[in-house]
């Protein structure tokens, strides 16, 4: 360390996403931000779960972030989301709904299921880019996260 300062933090983001398109465009905004972020992307809910199961208890790079498509293929986003809400281990990753979907009853399942927050996929590449700048400066920059959920804590019903 020189000088006091910090080492820069890698920030992981694990993106759920089926269409190459999109998790293109998602990798785009983010490294446009230039901050220092590690994207993995997985195609369906089973692979992202398996990921995050392995991740975190065999070596404990949890991701700091989860972005999240809701239509995927063999386990869709709100089931995802159930599961990682529900295991103590993985609860306290921020989960950000990231969706074209912009029906009620889709926002209102992912609240009761604890997403951390709800987005709709713009539809131009100018637009996209800036969410994912306000993606990156809220949710890997200023928001603060937990280091590890306490096992103590009821999962969320």
């Amino acid at each position: 360390m020189i000088d006091g300062a910090r080492p820069e933090v890698v920030f992981r983001v694990l993106l759920v996403e089926d269409d190459p398109d999109h998790a293109e465009l998602v990798r785009r905004g983010l490294e446009e931000q230039q901050a220092p972020v590690a994207i993995t992307v997985l195609e369906d809910g089973e692979a992202a779960l398996d990921y995050l199961r392995g991740g975190v208890l065999t070596n404990g790079q949890r991701p700091h972030l989860i972005l999240l498509d809701l239509r995927l293929p063999r386990m869709d986003g709100l089931q995802l989301l159930r599961e990682v809400k529900t295991l103590p281990e993985l609860r306290a990753i921020p989960c950000v709904v990231l969706t074209t979907s912009d029906a009620e009853r889709d926002v209102a399942r992912a609240y009761e299921l604890h997403a951390n927050s709800y987005l709709v996929k713009p539809g131009e590449s100018g637009r996209f880019t800036e969410l994912m700048g306000q993606v990156e400066r809220y949710w890997l920059r200023s928001n603060r996260q937990a280091v590890a959920t306490p096992a103590a804590l009821p999962p969320p019903q």
